[in-house]
């Protein structure tokens, strides 16, 4: 039994199985879609492509990787964020429960 079920969302839309059912996701990929909804949700992101300034970057980075870290299920310290290119971020992060889980976020 799931200890984590959401709706899979894609392009913030709710994806439907054959049957026209909501298809839902569980535990780890449930963890991970709620911390790419946190990252759209600070609005921190669309901040840090517009910034030219790598100190204001990363301090804006810094705020991104402390605000993930609320979520109860990630274990502290782990969460990292790396940047690809200018509109890309890499995230890894690790749960209690299920390992590592990573992402990648575009604007």
């Amino acid at each position: 039994m799931a200890d984590y079920v959401d709706l899979l969302i894609v392009d913030d839309d709710v994806v439907l199985d054959a049957a026209g059912e909501p298809q839902l996701i569980y535990d780890k990929a449930c963890i991970t879609q709620d911390i790419k909804h946190m990252v759209r949700d600070s609005g921190l992101l669309v901040e840090m492509i517009g910034e030219r300034s790598s100190s204001k970057i990363q301090e804006k980075m810094l705020k991104l990787v402390l605000f993930i870290e609320t979520d109860e299920r990630l274990i502290p310290g782990t969460v990292a964020i790396t940047r690809t290119d200018t509109e890309t971020f890499f995230i890894t992060a690790t749960t209690y429960k299920y390992g590592s889980t990573s992402l990648e976020v575009t604007s």
